[in-house]
């Protein structure tokens, strides 16, 4: 399987540096040499250029609309091959599940995930199937976490925006590679990246790549207890699971600008990520006392291939009275194709199951973005602009059982499409009311249409369409040039997936209440948000700043799953159900030691702690929280310059979980999590570097407990998952 996998890799790498290549003779051939003359004036233009005032500029500080922008110096500090990684030491951002240096969890802001925190790549919607730990961090020009929505984005961000930018800036030409060896007791892998770009005279084009691979394996134990309607136990039994496997990961970036005669810009931008994993699992029950599982032991063996590919060409035009037309047109598609066999046998170790499923899915998009911004006077910069995308899908799903005698074999065939249609028109103001106080206004009105058909339901049509109108303020205080209030009025959203509307089986080897199956609900409306975000600042020198910022939402239509018996099965499915509120604060600083203490060590010390709450009105308390909400998340971190050549530092993550009642009968709790990582960059030389970390030193298990309680008893499943330490080494060189 890795053969043709890494053929069409390589393959996909050669064409790419071949295209790169190509586009450069042609240009090169195409512009005539400049004259003498000529040179001193693109000289002083490139001079012009860089002697404005970029330096002071602090988009945390300064922009109306709040952002904290994370730069590449900070997604470069760990050695960090996931982006999750970088993101859980962010303020008021946790990452749930996963492995800490494996990637593989869902980002949180606000300690919501499930959707509510949207993830953009350069300012769209990412693609389907994309995820954020298949682009490495060396790809990632800057990371912007946008709180407060604005109508320039789409507004699905009731917890906020996370919006990913590839590299895109050629300042000069540019070689480098870096290799990256990793491993723990239960983890190895190895990757290569590299970056080429360079500029020519009126073009300039860049080639980043990653190429990654390892191996895995895990151990996790799973008990199930239970007690009948009287409190007596009814059930104890153990299960031990251990899974193995391999994966291999190619990322390629390539991107084309050019300068145009008349002073327009267009480039071509491009973002490919080929993937495939198999793993192994076995997984083995002794029961103490009750009835047995229905398989006292299963194996099961996926292996999955997934590619994604994005693909965008931007023209940008500057008028002379200082307005910008800034239009682009994108094309997506992916696909994924996915063995999964399960066998199951019985006490006798009797082969009772032996079924296959082979299911695919491919997507196919387009989109068309545009912005028209212009100065209407001094103080007002007004913007306009559209989101227009539609996309396919195509889905299918294969089950078969080998017949096994005394057992009925399952055979089924499933299969749907659907047609995802967006449009999005916005406008918005900026507003500098005086020096001291500006205003961002904005409405945004947003439709989504999904067609959906398939052999197993009747045709169906979802439409939606949300207008959202947009408040902030900054307000710096007077008589002060460090302190500053934001204010955010919002309306945001949340749509259902594709994957939540479809009425489509997913079935569980292990059917209980606890385990159950999931079904999609054609009937699901968006959730509505109305926020409200308040925040002080107080900026006192160079990368030194204090803010407290709390925040407010209200959740109509709010979504959970409901789990019931239906036959004899039981089903996990999504519904509507009323109101839920969340509010929280967030606490964040940041500063070198040496401001406050000049004969002190070149040390940046950095803190951050936020602290959620929320309700669901139709859910009995207590603890009718939000669905795997964190109630409470802190970082603390520190770097130490010990000279020009080597640097040191650390952060220790701190996440707590407790106790969730989901519904009336289901419940989850979840324990405390503590990581901490370090790393040490030794400079080796003006060219090369050499970077080491310890990443999860504390190497703390997770534990997490689902119950199901009603008027029969309680059922209840704690499972513990072991984790290591990973050691990191990561040599860099500009060639």
């Amino acid at each position: 399987m890795a053969g043709p996998f890494l053929r069409g890799a390589l393959h996909t790498l050669f064409v790419s540096l071949m295209c790169a290549a190509t586009a450069v003779q042609a240009q090169a051939a195409a512009e005539p040499p400049k004259s003498p003359a000529s040179a001193p004036k693109a000289a002083a233009a490139q001079k012009v250029e860089v002697t404005g005032s970029a330096d002071q500029y602090n988009p945390r500080r300064d922009d109306t609309a709040a952002k904290i922008v994370v730069t590449q110096e900070e997604l470069a500090r760990y050695g960090d091959t996931t982006l999750s990684d970088v993101l859980k030491r962010q303020p008021g951002i946790t990452v749930s599940g996963g492995n800490a240096g494996r990637g593989g969890g869902e980002i949180r802001m606000r300690g919501l995930g499930a959707g509510y925190t949207q993830i953009l790549l350069n300012g769209e919607p990412a693609p389907p199937g994309f995820t954020l730990d298949s682009l490495p961090p060396s790809q990632v020009e800057r990371i912007e976490i946008v709180r407060a929505a604005t109508a320039e984005f789409s507004t699905q961000a009731i917890a906020g925006t996370i919006n990913i930018v590839l590299k895109n800036k050629v300042t000069a030409a540019q070689r480098s590679l870096k290799l990256t060896v990793e491993g723990a007791n239960t983890f190895s892998a190895s990757a290569l990246d590299f970056q080429m770009s360079d500029k020519l005279d009126r073009m300039s084009y860049s080639l980043g790549g990653n190429l990654r691979t390892g191996a895995f394996k895990q151990d996790s134990e799973r008990n199930e207890d239970g007690t009948d309607a009287q409190g007596r136990p009814n059930l104890l039994r153990t299960s031990q699971r251990h899974d193995d496997g391999r994966f291999a990961a190619l990322t390629l970036t390539p991107r084309i600008n050019w300068t145009l005669p008349g002073g327009d810009t267009l480039s071509w931008q491009n973002f490919l990520t080929l993937n495939q994993s198999h793993w192994k699992g076995s997984q083995l029950w002794t029961s103490q006392s009750g009835e047995p599982p229905q398989y006292l032991s299963s194996q099961t063996q996926p292996a999955e291939r997934f590619d994604v590919l994005r693909s965008d060409l931007n023209w940008v035009r500057k008028f002379e009275d200082g307005s910008k037309l800034d239009a682009k047109l994108g094309f997506n598609a992916s696909r994924r194709h996915t063995d999964f066999r399960q066998q199951g046998y019985d006490a006798a170790q009797l082969q009772t199951l032996d079924a296959v499923t082979l299911s695919s899915a491919n997507d196919r998009g387009f989109t068309s973005v545009g912005k028209y911004s212009t100065p209407l006077k001094a103080e007002h910069t007004l913007g306009v602009g559209w989101e227009a995308g539609i996309g396919h899908r195509s889905e299918d799903r294969v089950e078969h059982d080998r017949p096994i005698p005394g057992y009925v074999a399952v055979d089924s065939d499933e299969r749907y499409t659907a047609t995802l249609r967006r449009l999005a028109v916005y406008a918005q103001d900026e507003w500098a009311v005086t020096p001291k106080l500006s205003l961002y206004l904005g409405l945004r009105a947003e439709t989504l249409k999904t067609d959906s058909e398939g052999n197993t339901f009747n045709a169906i049509q979802n439409q939606s369409t949300v207008l959202s109108p947009l408040l902030q303020v900054l307000w710096k205080l007077p008589d002060s040039k460090r302190d500053q209030v934001r204010f955010a009025l919002t309306r945001t959203y949340k749509a259902p997936g594709i994957n939540r509307l479809i009425p489509r089986r997913y079935t569980s080897i292990y059917n209980s209440p606890i385990s159950p199956d999931n079904q999609g609900n054609p009937n699901l409306k968006p959730e509505l948000a109305t926020g409200l975000d308040l925040a002080f600042e107080h900026f006192f020198g160079e990368g030194a700043l204090v803010s407290a910022a709390t925040y407010l939402r209200r959740v109509d239509d709010f979504t959970r799953n409901d789990v019931s018996l239906v036959g004899d099965r039981w089903i996990s499915m999504p519904i509507n159900d009323g109101r839920a509120r969340t509010h929280g604060i967030e606490l964040d600083a940041k500063f070198p030691l040496q401001l406050f203490f000049k004969a002190a060590p070149a040390i940046d010390l950095r803190a951050n702690f936020a602290r959620n709450w929320s309700s669901v009105d139709k859910v009995p308390g207590p603890n009718n929280r939000l669905a795997d909400q964190t109630p409470l998340s802190a970082n603390v971190g520190l770097d130490y310059k010990w000279s020009a050549a080597f640097n040191v530092g650390g952060n220790f993550t701190y996440k707590t979980g407790g106790p969730i009642r989901l519904s009336e009968n289901s419940s989850t709790y979840s324990t405390i999590k503590r990581e901490m990582d370090l790393y040490g960059l030794w400079k080796v030389d003006a060219r090369s570097q050499l970077r080491v970390s310890a990443v999860n030193v504390l190497a703390q298990p997770f534990t997490n407990v689902s119950q199901y309680t009603d008027a029969s008893g309680t059922l209840r499943a704690t499972s513990v998952y072991p984790f290591s330490v990973m050691l990191r080494v990561v040599y860099e060189i500009k060639l």
